[in-house]
């Protein structure tokens, strides 16, 4: 068995909303210091809906596809469906991650996550704080698994 899914390598070969969205409303930067992985997510919201999404990430294959895959599944849904994207939806979509790989879609949620609380604090909309990981909780800057 390949260790990686074709949508895997679909998604690392071909990534699809790779760049910058100049004057984004939500821009989400998150790393994880154990593999050196830096993902940024840009966001552009009309309307309370993700009209486009994009990113750059520095990293391995499984967090290309993983932002490439995360990006997809938010463009074109409210802001309240793309708050509820989960890294095992990404995981799902891309048909597998390897286990040791799965933190690149943890990553993945986690700058969509802070793109959303950039868009909320930007324009001063009140949102639920418990849907988003408080900084000691966050895996982003120094995780460990």
């Amino acid at each position: 068995m390949a260790l990686y899914s074709e949508k895997v390598m679909d998604h690392f070969r071909n990534p699809r909303n790779v760049g910058v969205i100049e004057n984004a409303d939500g821009v989400g930067e998150v790393g994880n210091a154990k593999c050196g992985d830096i993902m940024k997510i840009y966001l552009k919201i009309e309307n309370d809906i993700i009209v486009d999404a994009k990113f750059e990430t520095f990293g391995c294959g499984s967090a290309i596809a993983s932002s490439s895959m995360a990006t997809e599944l938010i463009k074109g849904h409210p802001v309240s469906d793309a708050l509820e994207l989960t890294n095992k939806a990404v995981v799902e979509a891309l048909d597998g991650l390897p286990a040791h790989k799965i933190h690149c879609s943890v990553l993945a949620e986690e700058a969509i996550k802070k793109a959303l609380k950039d868009y909320y604090d930007k324009n001063g909309i009140e949102y639920d704080k418990t849907k988003f990981p408080a900084c000691e909780d966050c895996h982003s800057c120094c995780s460990t698994h």
